[in-house]
């Protein structure tokens, strides 16, 4: 769903209580900064994907008020008059960064990051919690249906079981960039390219008097892109058998190959098996076996296992909603503000609960890359004017055990966070969806083995520069 609406007004009531105050309160245009991070990796994985910067980037595109939305502000009557005029002359003037859509991320470092008038840069937090957290987390629960699956093709099957339009759409383009293949949903594929795909349901072969009606027609409609649906009735008895007939009686005299069946229901490991079986007997070797039913990760590797024959598998409810783990824990927090002069002045967050300590000062997050391996070593989150070190050895540690230390060499490292707005200004270079996703593809295959284990992953490093953890310290003591 192209954003081609004014989704300005879906934010929380206290952005604009906070917004109305700073205003008053004449700090309305100093200069904050906020990161959004997350907490926990969904599932208890090792990494998740960072998705959703496309959307985000045209929502802070179209951000203006309209006479309605100012007409229902006033009729509050807790917003003072000049906070009215400054929305209604509101024009965007914030800088943004972010990590690029298709990166794995890990808890704690930031994965936007925003600096501008403090009205401005708190506004739009809804919006960009909302964006990252919903397509980053059905990312993340794709590609792990993904790598499940060992090089068979998975698709996007949820739009019915979504919540909501945005939930279907925007979820499908999501599944895409976490290596899903297609997706069933039309409207993703005419709005961002995703593939779509579809067959029948069991409803067409009810329509006609027999089965074999059914598939026929079909066959006969579609050719050159035939596979039926063979579970309406009895596989084994009257499904397969059909669908053997179409292919030997109405596709192979067009010079045309039976492309799949699928099955939605029944013992999928025993039945695929005799299935297999029963169309190499006849030759058709080619014959693909589509699988669509309430599947996950968990799932698929255990039908691979018991060595189940499945080429497709369709991925409805469990996918679109992140079923095991439906909330990506993305929070938005204050980082720093600057004085008038431009000195930036730290800011923290304490909490007993150690996790939600936040992280001060304005930053910049960079990967380690081993040079001989190619795969990621570790990230620091560093202050943003810091520069990394070019290959001499750089000590990292562990921000909270502090004695854990580790020597980098032989490496190169890249800053994560790019720019996508220049005080305002949009400088975001869109991407076609399909590199996205092969970004996607390289950038998970830089992570360790050990980082993409399903049952306790290891731990990637994300550490603190030592000029970053002494800042931070120093806010810890004097707070």
């Amino acid at each position: 769903m192209k954003l081609n609406k004014n989704l300005t007004m879906l934010t929380d009531f206290y952005e604009f209580t906070m917004a109305n105050g700073y205003y008053k309160k004449g700090m309305g245009d100093t200069i904050a900064y906020f990161d959004m991070f997350y907490r926990n990796v969904p599932d208890n994985a090792g990494y998740s994907i960072m998705a959703g910067v496309e959307q985000l980037v045209e929502y802070l595109k179209n951000l203006h008020f309209t006479q309605e939305d100012l007409e229902y502000l006033h009729s509050k009557g807790c917003f003072c008059p000049e906070f009215l005029d400054y929305l209604k002359d509101f024009k965007f003037a914030c800088d943004v960064w972010c990590i690029a859509e298709g990166t794995p991320i890990f808890p704690g470092e930031p994965i936007v990051t925003v600096r501008g008038p403090v009205a401005q840069a708190q506004f739009i937090e809804t919006m960009v919690l909302l964006t990252i957290n919903h397509q980053s987390l059905i990312a993340t629960k794709a590609n792990r249906m993904v790598r499940a699956a060992q090089g068979r093709t998975v698709l996007e099957f949820g739009s019915r079981r979504a919540q909501g339009g945005d939930g279907a759409v925007l979820g499908a383009r999501a599944a895409y960039i976490g290596g899903c293949a297609g997706t069933a949903c039309v409207m993703t594929d005419r709005d961002y390219g995703v593939p779509a795909a579809g067959t029948m349901a069991h409803s067409w072969v009810q329509m006609f008097p027999t089965e074999y009606d059914a598939f026929k027609a079909y066959a006969e409609i579609y050719p050159q892109d035939c596979t039926l649906l063979i579970d309406t009735y009895s596989v084994m008895k009257y499904g397969l058998p059909n669908a053997i007939r179409i292919a030997k009686e109405v596709l192979e005299p067009q010079g045309c190959r039976l492309k799949g069946v699928r099955i939605d229901s029944g013992d999928i490991a025993y039945v695929s098996k005799k299935i297999r079986a029963r169309l190499d007997e006849e030759g058709l070797t080619d014959c693909k076996i589509v699988v669509s039913n309430s599947m996950d990760e968990v799932l698929i590797r255990d039908l691979i296992i018991q060595g189940a024959q499945i080429d497709t598998f369709g991925i409805g409810e469990r996918l679109i909603t992140s079923r095991s783990a439906p909330i990506f824990g993305g929070v938005y927090k204050l980082a720093a503000i600057e004085d008038k002069e431009g000195h930036i002045i730290p800011k923290i967050k304490i909490s007993e609960n150690v996790e939600k300590i936040t992280t001060p000062h304005f930053k910049q997050v960079w990967r380690f890359y081993d040079k001989e391996t190619g795969l990621a070593s570790a990230d620091v989150v560093a202050l943003h004017e810091e520069e990394m070190p070019q290959g001499e050895p750089y000590t990292i540690f562990d921000p909270t055990y502090t004695w854990k230390k580790k020597t980098l060499t032989d490496y190169t490292v890249v800053p994560l966070l790019q720019p996508i707005f220049q005080k305002g200004k949009c400088v975001y270079e869109k991407r076609p969806i399909q590199e996205i996703q092969a970004f996607c593809r390289q950038q998970v295959g830089t992570l360790w083995p050990e980082v993409k284990r399903f049952e306790n992953p290891h731990s990637y490093i994300v550490d603190l520069s030592p000029k970053l953890w002494k800042i931070k310290q120093d806010l810890l003591e004097q707070y």
